[in-house]
């Protein structure tokens, strides 16, 4: 297929696709409310929007007779449009890329940023679409106002694989700042369906403060500040209540929580969390290195909220994997708090002068009956193989040496 070449600048081409790939500038189509640029292949189709760059729909298997669409699109998207809260939620959908992730609710040295960042709620332009033997990618790029820089978005599929490889380039900024994934998975209606876990982490914490306020109509179902090792066995709030099982979701009607999963980083493999489907017969995964993306946030909403537009029919599961203090943003991740006292890391150190890469895989595999969650992940070169409890593989092609080189072939 000839592709021609159209950008908005040489200069700014050359920066965003490396030679020698084909290049096209894709149009959009309007997706759930919002303008959005998509790619495929014969595995997998993914939508991106221009408005913050979020991804979704991702349908893989798309060829198959039971093709998965595991992220969640909130309810108010094909709706007629009103005037929201904050810029985020505007196209709120999938996964998107946060920087600096949190509320941003207090200013540092003069910055205000929006809630998870520019990246999430402004314009990405100068969208690309380059093939390359057998992957094929959307590049785009923003240049936030607040703190100067520019961050290139690289979303890639390779053929073959039902994974999409993505990768942020953060240019041009300095300083400490907390970044990472908002991942945000479907959750189906019933009680316990989504089965989680985890590669091992050094310890789990409930939000320590309020995350939901009844104040503002939410509500949460929680102990504040409460430190855990294990996702079945979560301190609850109410007096005299019993742990909660965060290990099956959703639970716990009509509240919405939030905690955060401390990653162990001494494994010389990725560190991952996944999210089994066993009614449907697949399980979503992500893949990243610890070391840049130090935690995994839990955002539980299963319809816990009813102010505007939340409504109370909001029901999703957020699996965030950042470097960050929870949500609260650019203040409380860059100053002392618990998990630093704790030697967690909670910001990221940006150079002026040097590229930071963040590099992160998301993908799919079917899993037969009886494979209810995933008990370890097994690495091999190019694969990983699933395995739950009682032994049962799932072995699916996923080039995770990506996460250290940065090379897809």
């Amino acid at each position: 297929m000839k592709l021609a070449l159209a950008w908005i600048s040489a200069a700014f081409s050359a920066a965003l696709v490396p030679a020698g790939l084909q290049a096209e500038q894709p149009k959009t189509t309007v997706i759930h409310n919002q303008p959005s640029y998509t790619i495929s292949n014969a595995d997998v189709s993914l939508s991106v929007t221009v408005i913050g760059g979020h991804m979704a729909p991702v349908t893989f298997f798309r060829t198959d007779n039971q093709p998965v669409q595991p992220y969640h699109i909130t309810p108010w998207q094909d709706e007629p449009k009103t005037e929201m809260p904050v810029p985020v939620l505007v196209p709120l959908r999938g996964d998107f890329f946060c920087m600096p992730f949190g509320g941003n609710s207090d200013p540092v040295n003069g910055e205000k940023h929006p809630p998870h960042g520019e990246v999430a709620g402004s314009p990405w332009s100068a969208a690309q679409i380059s093939e390359q033997k057998k992957v094929t990618s959307l590049t785009m790029a923003l240049s936030p106002s607040v703190r100067k820089g520019r961050v290139v978005k690289q979303l890639s599929l390779i053929s073959g694989h039902n994974a999409v490889y993505s990768k942020h380039t953060i240019e041009g900024f300095a300083g400490a700042v907390p970044l990472g994934h908002h991942a945000t998975l479907r959750m189906p209606e019933k009680d316990g369906a989504v089965h989680l876990s985890s590669s091992p982490i050094r310890f789990g914490m409930t939000y320590p403060g309020t995350f939901s306020d009844p104040k503002n109509r939410e509500y949460q179902a929680l102990l504040p500040g409460a430190k855990f090792t294990e996702l079945t066995k979560v301190p609850a709030l109410a007096k005299g209540a019993p742990d909660a099982d965060l290990s099956r979701l959703p639970g716990r009607y009509g509240h919405a929580d939030l905690i955060q999963l401390v990653n162990e980083t001494g494994s010389e493999h990725p560190a991952w969390i996944a999210a089994a489907y066993p009614d449907d017969g697949y399980v979503w995964f992500a893949l990243k290195d610890p070391k840049m993306l130090a935690s995994t946030v839990f955002w539980m909403e299963y319809h816990g909220r009813h102010g505007h537009p939340w409504n109370g029919r909001n029901n999703c599961l957020g699996l965030e994997d950042v470097t960050a203090y929870f949500a609260d943003g650019l203040a409380a991740s860059t100053q002392e708090n618990v998990l630093t006292k704790e030697g967690v890391k909670t910001a990221v150190e940006l150079s002026a002068t040097a590229p930071t890469e963040i590099r992160y895989i998301q993908g799919v595999a079917k899993i037969p009956t009886g494979f209810d969650r995933v008990a370890s992940i097994d690495f091999a070169p190019g694969q990983i193989s699933l395995v739950s409890p009682s032994g049962q593989r799932v072995t699916t092609p996923v080039n995770h040496e990506f996460l250290k080189t940065g090379k897809l072939e």
